[in-house]
């Protein structure tokens, strides 16, 4: 697999000389990058925004809100709902200016919390290593607009791209963010988990999530809605496996290869497509189980090697990552938009070192693009029984395993390797006599 991305470097290598990367590291020219991707995204949705109208995720979101200001009810508050109550935010927010320019309030949204998550990643425009991440950032967006341009994960990836540039300098602003991002939606939660396991700051950041989700506790108490607080929970659990779930890929080879007791069908409820076959009640039953098992073996090698002293910042991006793949992995339920959980943390992670994260880096453009080609490009005819949408969707969920592999497999080589003292302590003592260190 090396002599694979080897190839790719030598290729980035020929197409970015080294003028072109100059050129690609002057603050100018990534915000008239920034600002040249934001104004396609604006053209596509033009038309959307000049009728009135809105796409993807947002009628649902609107008429929560609608239901809201118009009604009094709120969704979390006076009735269950799918998501943590923090959601009701940006959803409330896209509808302040009403109905008719909800689009337009929600692109916004999304556009200053890119430009927030780029300026972080660049130490607004003074770190030079932070270009390559903020490039990253805005490819994958692209390759992801049509999720995140219209869904949650719009929000919420931004704010942990700033929460874990943070980390380090600000951990009680990065802490507030990575709390506030998973009261909107759940994922993040795996990101604190690693961050709380072996991170230096994991005081101050338990400490200020635990206040935050107090305060958000004692407000859904205040306005009665307490007893949805921790509804999002219990609403996943009666689902059963959705089309797009890597688990769910060989029922849904047998549905379209014509077994007659295997069908893709519309749960109408919820608005999803979920596959039914034999054994598939079992392996839903199975998989949160599974899910939570394979983050506990995660949590453990995070331990070891946080005990043996591995390198702190590198280990919470691997950990997080890996935590956030398992997440994506092992989930009975499967969503375009779960790809945007992984993007922050690769982003982060070019940052830091190419080498190292040139794997899941390009492994993750590969799931995005493959991702936007299945939904919504071929989504018609994969329902439909097309083998080759289905093998775009069997491609990706296979390089998925890859990404959970090779993050897992990162994070179990810090945690047996030797200790950082003993390595130091090697490097200082005398070597016996009659050997040298050869330079050269």
């Amino acid at each position: 697999m090396s002599t694979i991305f080897d190839r790719v470097d030598a290729r980035l290598a020929t197409a970015l000389s080294p003028s072109r990367r100059l050129t690609l590291q002057r603050p100018r020219t990534l915000a008239l990058g920034f600002l040249v991707l934001h104004t396609v995204f604006l053209l596509a949705l033009l038309p959307t925004i000049l009728t009135g109208r809105v796409l993807g995720d947002l009628p649902l979101y609107r008429t929560w809100a609608e239901l809201g200001f118009s009604n009094g009810v709120w969704q979390g508050i006076d009735t269950a709902w799918v998501y943590p109550i923090g959601a009701i935010l940006p959803i409330a927010f896209a509808s302040v200016a009403g109905p008719l320019l909800y689009q337009l309030l929600w692109f916004l949204m999304t556009t200053v919390l890119n430009a927030v998550a780029v300026g972080a990643l660049t130490d607004w425009g003074r770190r030079r290593s932070g270009f390559k991440s903020a490039w990253y950032w805005l490819l994958a967006s692209f390759l992801l607009s049509p999720v995140g341009l219209l869904r949650l994960e719009g929000i919420t990836a931004p704010l942990v791209i700033v929460g874990l540039v943070l980390l380090a300098r600000r951990p009680l602003v990065a802490a507030a963010l990575l709390t506030l991002a998973t009261w909107i939606k759940v994922w993040p939660a795996a990101v604190i988990l690693a961050v709380v396991t072996v991170s230096p700051r994991r005081r101050t950041v338990l400490l200020t999530g635990a206040a935050l989700s107090a305060g958000v506790a004692a407000s859904v108490w205040l306005l009665g809605g307490l007893r949805y607080l921790t509804g999002f929970i219990t609403e996943q659990t009666d689902r059963a496996l959705q089309l797009e779930a890597p688990i769910t890929t060989p029922w849904v080879w047998l549905a379209t290869l014509g077994r007659p007791d295997t069908v893709i069908y519309e749960n109408y409820s919820i608005a999803t497509r979920e596959v039914s076959g034999p054994g598939t009640d079992l392996v839903a039953s199975l998989m949160t189980p599974v899910m939570f098992a394979a983050i506990a073996a995660i949590f453990v090698l995070l331990l070891i090697a946080t005990l043996r002293r591995a390198d702190a910042a590198q280990l919470v991006l691997l950990g997080s990552l890996a935590l956030v793949s398992a997440f994506v992995v092992f989930n009975k339920v499967g969503s375009p938009q779960y790809m945007l959980w992984l993007v922050p943390v690769v982003a982060v992670g070019v940052g830091r070192s190419w080498m190292l994260w040139r794997v899941p880096a390009v492994l993750m453009l590969a799931i995005a693009g493959l991702t936007t080609l299945v939904f919504p490009i071929f989504y018609l005819p994969l329902i439909a029984g097309d083998p080759f949408s289905l093998l775009l969707l069997t491609v990706r969920n296979v390089l998925l395993v890859m990404l959970l592999s090779w993050s897992v497999r990162e994070v179990a080589r810090l945690a047996w390797a030797a200790p950082k003292h003993e390595v130091e302590s090697a490097a200082r003592r005398p070597l016996p006599v009659g050997q040298g260190r050869i330079d050269g």
